[in-house]
């Protein structure tokens, strides 16, 4: 593991070696990230990062699950990365301090303005805004597409965050 701060950078950069984890019995895949690492960032144990994983960036935040420090990597992230679990990785961690915002597709939000939604929508935390935009944005069909909106949609009207 390797750490320092690049020109223009507020908060050191950490380097790591690692394999793609997958939870085992589920289909939940991360980044284990060494207790070292999360010190040397030195921003808590929960850091918004800028991960960059074989030359793809992300943002996201450290989570942690059974005492082990993880960012997750989603199955939207692994489809445009072409990363698998079990993938020997080059890891790239830096505190992202940016405000967070979701790019919303136009025919979502134009589902969410339909249905007088976008206001619910917005206030949800960023997570779950980029959770129901990658659920969208991962279908395969234009048919799966329209019916991931119509949940979110029918979702938002009856209060529910997912």
């Amino acid at each position: 593991m390797t750490s320092g701060k690049k020109a223009g950078e507020r908060h050191p950069v950490v380097r790591f070696r690692t394999t793609l984890h997958r939870a085992e019995g589920k289909n939940a895949t991360g980044i284990l990230i060494p207790a070292e690492a999360i010190e040397k960032l030195g921003h808590g144990k929960r850091p918004p990062v800028r991960v960059t994983v074989n030359g793809y960036e992300y943002r996201t935040t450290v989570g942690v699950m059974g005492g082990q420090a993880m960012v997750g990597v989603s199955a939207a992230i692994r489809a445009e990365s072409g990363l698998a679990a079990g993938d020997e990785i080059d890891v790239r961690l830096v505190v992202d301090e940016t405000p967070r915002s979701v790019e919303v597709p136009a025919d979502f939000a134009a589902a969410l303005k339909t249905a007088r939604v976008r206001p619910f929508f917005d206030g949800l935390a960023n997570s779950l805004q980029r959770y129901h935009v990658d659920q969208i944005k991962g279908a395969k069909t234009d048919e799966t597409r329209e019916r991931r909106i119509r949940k979110a949609v029918e979702l938002f009207r009856s209060g529910k965050k997912r």
